[in-house]
Protein backbone atom coordinates (compact mmCIF):
# COMPACT_ATOMS: atom_id res chain seq x y z
CA UNK A 1 0.00 0.00 0.00
CA UNK A 2 0.85 3.63 -0.07
CA UNK A 3 1.30 5.16 3.49
CA UNK A 4 1.65 8.98 4.08
CA UNK A 5 3.04 9.40 7.87
CA UNK A 6 2.43 12.48 9.19
CA UNK A 7 4.88 13.18 12.45
CA UNK A 8 6.75 16.58 13.13
CA UNK A 9 9.37 14.02 15.46
CA UNK A 10 11.71 12.79 13.28
CA UNK A 11 13.01 10.02 15.08
CA UNK A 12 9.51 8.61 15.72
CA UNK A 13 8.38 9.65 12.15
CA UNK A 14 11.77 7.84 11.04
CA UNK A 15 11.04 4.40 13.23
CA UNK A 16 7.24 4.11 11.99
CA UNK A 17 7.85 4.85 8.57
CA UNK A 18 10.83 1.72 8.72
CA UNK A 19 8.92 -0.29 10.50
CA UNK A 20 5.94 -0.13 7.75
CA UNK A 21 8.68 -0.42 5.05
CA UNK A 22 9.29 -3.66 6.44
CA UNK A 23 5.51 -5.05 5.68
CA UNK A 24 6.84 -4.12 1.98
CA UNK A 25 4.41 -0.41 2.07
CA UNK A 26 5.68 2.52 -0.20
CA UNK A 27 5.84 5.39 2.98
CA UNK A 28 6.40 9.16 2.67
CA UNK A 29 6.72 11.44 5.78
CA UNK A 30 5.62 14.66 6.19
CA UNK A 31 6.94 16.46 9.36
CA UNK A 32 3.83 19.04 9.02
CA UNK A 33 0.28 19.90 8.40
CA UNK A 34 0.99 22.20 5.40
CA UNK A 35 3.67 19.37 3.89
CA UNK A 36 1.13 16.27 4.38
CA UNK A 37 -1.66 18.36 2.70
CA UNK A 38 0.90 18.93 -0.45
CA UNK A 39 1.61 15.31 -0.73
CA UNK A 40 -1.96 14.55 -0.27
CA UNK A 41 -2.62 16.48 -3.31
CA UNK A 42 -0.21 14.64 -5.17
CA UNK A 43 -0.31 11.25 -4.40
CA UNK A 44 -3.25 8.77 -3.60
CA UNK A 45 -2.74 7.50 -0.44
CA UNK A 46 -4.08 4.27 1.27
CA UNK A 47 -3.70 5.12 4.84
CA UNK A 48 -2.75 8.17 6.63
CA UNK A 49 -0.89 8.12 10.22
CA UNK A 50 -1.28 11.36 11.48
CA UNK A 51 -0.45 12.39 14.36
CA UNK A 52 -2.59 15.28 15.78
CA UNK A 53 -0.68 17.59 17.64
CA UNK A 54 1.14 19.43 14.31
CA UNK A 55 2.95 22.35 13.58
CA UNK A 56 1.83 24.66 10.64
CA UNK A 57 -1.17 22.76 10.24
CA UNK A 58 -2.94 21.13 13.03
CA UNK A 59 -3.89 17.13 12.85
CA UNK A 60 -7.68 17.92 12.99
CA UNK A 61 -7.35 20.03 10.18
CA UNK A 62 -5.47 17.96 7.89
CA UNK A 63 -8.08 15.04 8.72
CA UNK A 64 -11.13 17.24 8.42
CA UNK A 65 -9.97 18.03 4.31
CA UNK A 66 -8.95 14.47 3.46
CA UNK A 67 -12.63 13.42 4.52
CA UNK A 68 -14.02 16.76 2.76
CA UNK A 69 -11.41 15.95 -0.16
CA UNK A 70 -13.43 12.38 -0.91
CA UNK A 71 -10.00 10.54 -0.71
CA UNK A 72 -10.35 6.82 -0.04
CA UNK A 73 -7.18 7.42 2.37
CA UNK A 74 -8.27 6.36 6.12
CA UNK A 75 -7.10 8.17 8.74
CA UNK A 76 -5.16 6.31 11.93
CA UNK A 77 -4.85 9.54 14.11
CA UNK A 78 -1.70 9.50 17.13
CA UNK A 79 -1.90 11.12 20.38
CA UNK A 80 -0.87 11.62 23.64
CA UNK A 81 -4.06 12.43 24.78
CA UNK A 82 -5.75 9.27 26.17
CA UNK A 83 -8.58 10.60 27.93
CA UNK A 84 -12.13 9.24 26.32
CA UNK A 85 -13.24 12.31 25.27
CA UNK A 86 -9.69 13.27 23.19
CA UNK A 87 -10.44 10.10 21.48
CA UNK A 88 -14.15 10.85 20.82
CA UNK A 89 -12.76 14.52 19.21
CA UNK A 90 -10.06 12.78 17.35
CA UNK A 91 -12.92 9.82 15.71
CA UNK A 92 -15.78 13.03 15.37
CA UNK A 93 -13.61 14.56 12.77
CA UNK A 94 -13.40 11.42 10.48
CA UNK A 95 -10.58 9.50 11.71
CA UNK A 96 -10.61 5.97 10.81
CA UNK A 97 -9.01 4.86 14.20
CA UNK A 98 -7.15 6.04 16.75
CA UNK A 99 -3.66 5.40 18.98
CA UNK A 100 -2.40 6.79 21.77
CA UNK A 101 0.95 7.32 22.51
CA UNK A 102 2.96 5.45 23.56
CA UNK A 103 2.25 2.37 21.51
CA UNK A 104 3.33 -0.74 20.35
CA UNK A 105 4.94 -1.25 16.71
CA UNK A 106 3.30 -4.57 15.88
CA UNK A 107 -0.45 -3.47 16.77
CA UNK A 108 0.42 0.23 14.67
CA UNK A 109 1.10 -1.81 11.80
CA UNK A 110 -1.67 -4.24 12.28
CA UNK A 111 -3.90 -1.24 12.54
CA UNK A 112 -2.50 -0.06 9.81
CA UNK A 113 -2.94 -3.24 7.40
CA UNK A 114 -7.02 -3.44 8.74
CA UNK A 115 -7.52 -0.21 7.44
CA UNK A 116 -5.43 -0.54 3.86
CA UNK A 117 -8.34 -3.52 3.44
CA UNK A 118 -11.09 -0.91 4.27
CA UNK A 119 -9.88 1.69 1.54
CA UNK A 120 -10.20 -0.80 -1.52
CA UNK A 121 -12.77 -3.38 -2.30
CA UNK A 122 -12.79 -5.98 -0.42
CA UNK A 123 -10.30 -9.43 -0.46
CA UNK A 124 -9.97 -12.33 1.25
CA UNK A 125 -6.80 -11.89 4.24
CA UNK A 126 -5.30 -14.35 2.11
CA UNK A 127 -4.18 -13.93 -1.44
CA UNK A 128 -4.65 -17.44 -3.35
CA UNK A 129 -4.04 -17.40 -7.38
CA UNK A 130 -3.01 -19.04 -9.95
CA UNK A 131 -1.09 -21.48 -6.95
CA UNK A 132 0.45 -18.26 -5.09
CA UNK A 133 -0.72 -18.03 -1.97
CA UNK A 134 0.36 -14.19 -0.30
CA UNK A 135 -0.13 -14.32 3.15
CA UNK A 136 0.41 -10.14 4.06
CA UNK A 137 0.29 -10.73 7.91
CA UNK A 138 2.86 -13.53 7.84
CA UNK A 139 4.47 -11.95 4.58
CA UNK A 140 5.23 -15.21 2.99
CA UNK A 141 4.26 -16.23 -0.67
CA UNK A 142 3.88 -20.27 -1.41
CA UNK A 143 3.50 -21.59 -5.31
CA UNK A 144 2.02 -24.85 -4.99
CA UNK A 145 3.27 -25.65 -1.68
CA UNK A 146 6.53 -24.59 -1.86
CA UNK A 147 7.98 -21.43 -0.20
CA UNK A 148 8.80 -18.24 -2.46
CA UNK A 149 11.56 -15.74 -1.03
CA UNK A 150 10.59 -12.49 -2.10
CA UNK A 151 12.24 -8.76 -1.40
CA UNK A 152 10.14 -5.96 -0.33
CA UNK A 153 9.64 -4.69 -3.41
CA UNK A 154 8.88 -7.79 -5.68
CA UNK A 155 6.43 -8.88 -2.40
CA UNK A 156 4.57 -5.64 -2.63
CA UNK A 157 4.16 -5.76 -6.70
CA UNK A 158 2.92 -9.37 -6.41
CA UNK A 159 0.85 -8.14 -3.84
CA UNK A 160 -1.13 -6.05 -5.61
CA UNK A 161 -1.26 -8.25 -8.86
CA UNK A 162 -2.91 -10.61 -6.97
CA UNK A 163 -5.54 -7.90 -5.43
CA UNK A 164 -6.17 -7.37 -8.72
CA UNK A 165 -7.94 -10.42 -9.31
CA UNK A 166 -6.60 -10.94 -13.03
CA UNK A 167 -7.17 -7.14 -14.33
CA UNK A 168 -4.65 -5.70 -15.98
CA UNK A 169 -2.27 -3.48 -13.48
CA UNK A 170 -0.31 -0.44 -15.04
CA UNK A 171 3.45 -0.21 -14.78
CA UNK A 172 2.54 3.43 -12.89
CA UNK A 173 0.17 2.13 -10.47
CA UNK A 174 2.41 -0.35 -9.59
CA UNK A 175 4.95 2.35 -9.11
CA UNK A 176 2.80 4.72 -7.21
CA UNK A 177 1.66 1.95 -4.51
CA UNK A 178 5.03 -0.06 -4.49
CA UNK A 179 7.56 2.89 -4.61
CA UNK A 180 7.43 5.99 -2.40
CA UNK A 181 7.88 10.01 -3.51
CA UNK A 182 10.97 9.57 -4.22
CA UNK A 183 11.03 7.16 -6.88
CA UNK A 184 12.23 8.28 -10.70
CA UNK A 185 8.93 7.98 -12.90
CA UNK A 186 11.14 7.21 -15.75
CA UNK A 187 12.99 4.04 -13.75
CA UNK A 188 12.97 0.79 -15.16
CA UNK A 189 12.20 -1.02 -11.33
CA UNK A 190 9.13 -2.22 -12.12
CA UNK A 191 10.08 -3.84 -15.41
CA UNK A 192 13.15 -5.28 -12.98
CA UNK A 193 10.68 -6.07 -10.74
CA UNK A 194 8.68 -8.22 -12.74
CA UNK A 195 11.36 -10.24 -14.33
CA UNK A 196 12.86 -10.85 -10.77
CA UNK A 197 9.35 -11.95 -9.81
CA UNK A 198 8.53 -14.40 -13.17
CA UNK A 199 12.36 -15.68 -12.46
CA UNK A 200 11.08 -16.79 -8.48
CA UNK A 201 8.03 -18.02 -9.17
CA UNK A 202 9.13 -20.48 -11.49
CA UNK A 203 7.78 -22.16 -14.39
CA UNK A 204 5.09 -22.27 -15.98
CA UNK A 205 5.04 -18.35 -16.18
CA UNK A 206 2.12 -16.97 -14.35
CA UNK A 207 2.60 -12.96 -14.45
CA UNK A 208 1.35 -11.81 -18.22
CA UNK A 209 2.52 -8.43 -20.28
CA UNK A 210 -0.42 -6.89 -21.53
CA UNK A 211 0.92 -5.15 -24.31
CA UNK A 212 0.45 -1.04 -23.71
CA UNK A 213 -1.55 -1.67 -20.61
CA UNK A 214 0.55 -3.36 -17.77
CA UNK A 215 1.03 -6.90 -15.94
CA UNK A 216 -2.05 -9.38 -15.06
CA UNK A 217 -1.99 -12.65 -13.38
CA UNK A 218 -4.49 -14.42 -14.80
Amino acid sequence: MRLLVVEDEPMLAGAIAEWLREDSHAVDVAGDGEAALERLAVHDYDVVVLDRSLPAVPGDEVCRRIVESGSGARVLMLTAAAEVTDRVAGLSLGADDYLTKPFAFPELAARVQSLGRRSRPAVPPVLRRAGITLDPALHRVFRDGAYVPLSKKEFGVLSELLRAGGAPVSAEFLLEKVWDEHADPFTPAVRLTILKLRRKLGDPPVIETVTAVGYRIP
